[in-house]
């Protein structure tokens, strides 16, 4: 069973392929990624980075917890090995396929790298946020990828934006590396404590790596132009978003001296 989407959207996308699953997880993954965004900003937070350590002492000792290297590294190696398969599971499919297939490997594999050498820990993650957080991501770029599959022998959008996503993607890419970088180099070594980022565009948001991120993301879904991307990118920038206004505000109740006109995501405006 097919979404059915407005005519002039067509323009845009692909027509949804005639798959329950794929019809599904489009809606599933919009609704649960928005729903966590909401969350976030309520407070309850998936437990890792600034929030790991949000929940009661007596609630944490019921909870296993690894180290933070050990949960980023999960997070991400499922995700970077399902576009890593698609290669050899879907070869030679289209030039817009290879180009999706590289985007969303790149992406985890950046981030494997970032993980072993660019970030610091300060502490440990909650199993259940890390096993929530590596099944979206594994679930999310397999059924991105399935969904771009079955695209095959459809007619293409007549808007192309493919070209216009490859731009997109490296430039959130490259803004993402660039600002965890800047993050990176905030503590020297053995250091554990949070300072104030400074550098980039951490003057005008609080997140703009998630900025750089939201970026990329929708480069991914110009370059797949599937409804499954762009749901799947919808709800990720209202999560992404969230998250981001909820570190302001983790900044301001920690810092008397956080500067006010430090936006959460959006220069200026948000």
């Amino acid at each position: 069973m097919a979404i059915p989407i407005p005519s002039a959207l067509l323009n845009f996308l692909f027509p949804p392929p005639p798959s329950l699953f794929v019809s599904a997880m489009s809606a599933i993954s919009f609704v649960s990624l928005a729903r966590t965004g909401f969350d976030e900003i309520k407070g309850k937070h998936l437990q890792y980075s600034k929030f790991w350590n949000t929940d009661s002492s007596k609630t944490k000792k019921k909870k296993i917890q690894l180290s933070g290297r050990s949960g980023m590294l999960l997070l991400y190696t499922p995700a970077f090995l399902a576009g890593a398969a698609s290669f050899f599971i879907f070869p030679h499919e289209s030039l817009r396929t290879t180009f999706l297939q590289s985007a969303l490997t790149l992406h985890f594999f950046k981030r494997i790298l970032e993980v072993l050498f660019v970030h610091k820990y300060s502490g440990t993650m909650v199993l259940d946020s890390v096993m929530l957080i590596t099944l979206s991501y594994f679930l999310s770029t397999a059924t991105m990828l399935y969904a771009q599959h079955l695209t095959l022998g459809l007619p293409e959008p007549s808007i192309d934006l493919k070209n216009l996503g490859i731009v997109l993607f490296l430039i959130g890419i490259t803004g993402n590396f660039y600002h965890h970088y800047l993050l990176s180099k905030l503590r020297v070594s053995g250091e554990k404590e949070y300072k104030i980022p400074e550098g980039g565009l951490f003057g005008l948001v609080v997140c703009p790596h998630y900025l750089f991120e939201i970026i990329g993301f929708y480069g991914v879904s110009f370059i797949s132009q599937t409804l499954y991307a762009f749901s799947f990118t919808l709800g990720t920038t209202f999560y992404l978003i969230g998250r981001s206004c909820a570190t302001r505000g983790w900044y301001l109740s920690k810092f008397e001296d956080f500067p006010q006109h430090v936006k959460a995501i959006i220069p200026f405006v948000l």
